[in-house]
């Protein structure tokens, strides 16, 4: 992928990317009205979908893919989808739904896993680990990788900066946080994103995990219907030598017409 520069603006507001900040706007609201409503609801639902290591180890699996989208704070979650937003619309654009789609659930994955690591290595098990953060470190990374040199703007200041650069100072950023008891598992989650963004980045192929998995598997497939042809083919031969007769097929189990001249392409169709 080549590098270039620029200035990048905020996206169109479409596919994947929206859906995504639809979905992650819906549930803080949901959720939102749910505190209101019913405070004991939002508690039992807020600890059924954020991901808590100590739950998680316990059985609660489904919390790998619910904490994503739980948020707390306005401002906090209007910063988060913003940032989805901008990265997201332009990584879609350039490489499609499918593959933001991978690299979202690949990076929220890893943030989870390291929050999880971290918490049972340190016994801090009973802090819920929530947002969306970690999937957006994954695409920064992506971004920053893929798009090192392109610049734009650091709003709301009028100064203009590399990507290459912001992915470095959020991740020393998140590195700093480590130092802080208080918020050492958030900020170890973010960098647990960023490093599987960058390893998709890296080895996934180019057009996506999916792609490459579908064309594996018609690979194997077309490889065990001429392995099933082959095997007929063989027992076939046996069956018309005791009829007395020889047949030949080529290594793709084909029939080869004796009467056909040993250059009549027809014979392979």
């Amino acid at each position: 992928m080549p590098r270039y520069g620029g200035v990048l603006n905020f996206g169109n507001f479409s596919g994947f990317t929206r859906d995504l900040v639809l979905w992650n706007l819906g549930a803080y609201f949901f959720l939102g009205l749910m505190g209101l409503a019913s405070p004991q609801g939002y508690s039992m639902i807020f600890g059924l979908l954020a991901l808590t290591p100590y739950s998680f180890v316990h059985g609660a699996i489904w919390q790998m893919v619910t904490y994503p989208f739980v948020h707390q704070g306005i401002l906090n979650t209007a910063f988060e989808l913003l940032s989805l937003w901008f990265l997201g619309s332009f990584l879609e654009g350039n490489h499609g739904s499918r593959w933001l789609m991978e690299i979202f659930a690949v990076s929220a994955l890893g943030s989870g896993v390291a929050g999880v690591v971290l918490a049972e290595a340190t016994n801090i098990t009973g802090i819920p680990i929530i947002g969306c953060w970690g999937a957006i470190f994954g695409l920064m990374m992506a971004f920053g990788v893929l798009y090192a040199d392109l610049e734009f703007m650091m709003f709301p200041l009028p100064l203009m900066i590399k990507a290459k650069y912001l992915v470095a100072v959020y991740m020393l950023i998140a590195f700093a946080m480590l130092f802080f008891s208080v918020d050492r598992i958030f900020a170890f989650s973010q960098l647990g994103g960023a490093l599987f963004g960058y390893l998709f980045v890296k080895f996934a192929p180019r057009r996506g995990l999916s792609k490459a998995g579908s064309a594996q598997y018609f690979d194997w497939r077309n490889q065990y219907y001429r392995w099933k042809r082959r095997r007929a083919a063989k027992k076939f031969q046996v069956y018309m030598k005791k009829q007395n007769r020889d047949v030949q097929f080529d290594d793709d189990g084909k029939y080869i017409d004796p009467d056909k001249d040993g250059n009549d392409r027809s014979k392979w169709n």
